[in-house]
């Protein structure tokens, strides 16, 4: 993805990383290369998972590597947006209870992942509950924590220009 600023080996290996850190602790906040939002869909989409973004830079960069599957929003297995998508996070892929896995990860691009509105996190990878803050209205928030009907649900992901939180669908998710 180097049409996007990013080395494909070590800030691909580094957003995996904070990634994964983010997704096992719940609510914390990692850092990643810039910009976030783009180091996450690069590390997470190939030739076979679907995508939806409304990002023209980054459809373009991964359509000129052969990674572009799209899909709409509520099929498909990443879906990318800025701020509050034009669609229902509720509609996104939720899995079965047979395979959870088969859930969405959206990924939101915010101003920022410290600030904004308040959330209490529990469940696993969080001792007691934890509180995080991201630059989204609580309406898409609430609607983000009826999307997540454990053990299905959808993973969220938020990303500022240079940080990831992550909300896996596993974590119990309030808004404050």
């Amino acid at each position: 993805m180097r049409t996007l600023g990013l080395d494909p080996v070590h800030d691909v290996r580094s957003a995996f990383r904070g990634l994964c850190a983010a997704m096992s602790r719940p609510g914390t906040v990692e850092g990643v290369p810039a910009p976030a939002d783009h180091a996450v869909l690069a590390t997470l989409v190939d030739h076979e998972v679907t995508v939806v973004t409304p990002d023209e830079e980054v459809r373009g960069a991964l359509d000129r590597e052969g990674r572009l599957n799209e899909a709409a929003p509520d099929t498909a297995d990443i879906v990318h947006t800025r701020g509050v998508p034009a669609w229902d996070v509720r509609d996104a892929k939720q899995g079965s209870l047979t395979e959870p896995s088969n859930g969405a990860t959206v990924v939101y691009r915010v101003d920022s992942v410290r600030e904004g509105t308040t959330l209490r996190l529990h469940g696993p990878g969080v001792p007691g509950t934890r509180t995080a803050a991201v630059t989204l209205p609580p309406p898409e928030l609430q609607a983000l924590a009826a999307a997540q009907p454990y053990p299905r649900g959808v993973d969220a992901v938020f990303a500022d220009q240079e940080r990831v939180l992550a909300v896996p669908r596993s974590a119990g998710l309030e808004v404050a």
